[in-house]
């Protein structure tokens, strides 16, 4: 059975995923990733052009052709430009269409109601995005939750510290990381070894040289060894903010597997994964969090209970064969099915204006929020996608309308 997959690029969580899956599909699928434009770095391209075909586009009628040609068309979904052209002018086929989205459409950015409708099956990555009524509405069997964040599956020694250290591996800056989170280890009542991996971001460094205590944290910066950094480490602090863009939490599910705890907020995402008292530690606001950490500090008895129950909870239940198989299954299931003709375009709109909306419209409050200008093309912005269609005349309606206030 050939699968074609359709992404953007392979970089960052989809590429780390599907290089993670590509040891692990079933030998009668056949895949081919077709990329919407060059990759820019191609780690990841080339773990998984060892098993699979990996090209770019030429255009979108080679889109077209290569959809034709396949048993199951995946498109790799997310608020990228490249992904809404190519849904709404590309002239597809009758087919078997999988959407793997990789946002969870709880928060911004938004999944279209509409496009989730059109597909033949729509998969998210969290089991919290199930509830969002686009996808609860849709036929049984129609949605499912197929995990992309996998644990190490070699896992260096770890020696147990005389001292618990806590450890953050991600995005340091309050775009997802809680703003609260200095705090909390400011308002820890003992000294502690905080090491902090990624590149901070202006206002973290801020709120970090504005603690008391600053000579807590280490910053190392990013990493292309997580396994090793997250070692060093016994728990593992991961608050993120509430409207965080997160889905599978890479990082969460890899530091459980080696036997950190976590200590996390309970958002939707993390407490799909976290499981209070069993797995971690689940706080419901930032002001819990200083008296959680003292727990797992003063209880060694604890931290190796749960740290033995995180570790055994990621193995037996976020591996890339697990999801390599759920595929496998849907797959199947949907090649018995009748091709159907899909309405893209209706969906998601015809000019770039509409793409840019149809990522801002949240699904529970379905007024459209004001679109605050972006001084860089960060992903998914209103400049990520000025830059895909320079001199778009829709687009430059938008920024009008977004600077007239």
């Amino acid at each position: 059975m050939k699968i074609l997959h359709v992404t953007p690029h392979l970089g960052g969580g989809v590429g780390k995923a599907h290089a993670a899956l590509s040891a692990e599909w079933p030998a009668e699928f056949s895949h081919t990733f077709l990329l919407l434009e060059p990759p820019r770095e191609r780690r990841y391209a080339d773990a998984i052009a060892g098993g699979a075909d990996v090209c770019v586009a030429a255009d979108l009628n080679e889109v077209v052709r290569c959809a034709a040609a396949a048993d199951i068309v995946q498109f790799e979904f997310w608020n990228h430009p490249r992904m809404f052209e190519c849904l709404a002018r590309a002239d597809f086929p009758a087919m078997q269409s999988v959407f793997w989205s990789h946002i969870s459409g709880l928060f911004g950015p938004a999944i279209p109601p509409a496009l989730a409708a059109e597909a033949g099956r729509f998969v998210v990555t969290t089991a919290a995005s199930l509830a969002l009524p686009a996808l609860a509405a849709l036929p049984p069997g129609r949605a499912t939750a197929i995990n992309s964040g996998f644990g190490f599956a070699k896992t260096p020694a770890r020696m147990p510290n005389a001292v618990p250290r806590i450890a953050y591996l991600g995005t340091v800056d309050f775009v997802k990381m809680h703003p609260g989170f200095f705090d909390a280890l400011d308002a820890l009542d003992r000294d502690v070894d905080v090491a902090i991996w990624g590149a901070p971001s202006v206002g973290a460094m801020a709120a970090a040289l504005g603690m008391k205590h600053p000579e807590r944290l280490r910053f190392h910066g990013q990493t292309h060894r997580p396994n090793e950094a997250l070692a060093q480490a016994d728990i593992f602090f991961y608050p993120l903010q509430h409207e965080h863009y997160g889905t599978a939490e890479n990082a969460l599910v890899e530091a459980m597997s080696l036997g950190l705890v976590p200590v996390v907020l309970g958002n939707p995402a993390e407490s799909a994964i976290v499981t209070d008292g069993e797995t971690g530690l689940v706080a419901q606001t930032i002001d819990q969090c200083p008296a959680l950490l003292e727990a797992l500090l003063d209880n060694p008895g604890l931290l190796r209970r749960l740290s033995k129950n995180a570790a055994a909870h990621v193995a037996a239940t976020r591996t890339p064969a697990r999801s390599a198989d759920a595929f496998g299954v849907l797959w199947r299931a949907l090649a018995e099915e009748t091709p159907r003709h899909p309405d893209f375009r209706g969906a998601v709109g015809a000019t770039p204006a509409d793409w840019f909306h149809a990522t801002q419209q949240h699904p529970r409050d379905m007024r459209s929020p004001p679109i605050v200008p972006d001084l860089v093309a960060a992903k998914g912005t209103l400049s990520h996608f000025e830059k895909a269609f320079a001199g778009d005349a829709s687009l430059a309606r938008l920024r009008r309308n977004a600077l007239a206030g």
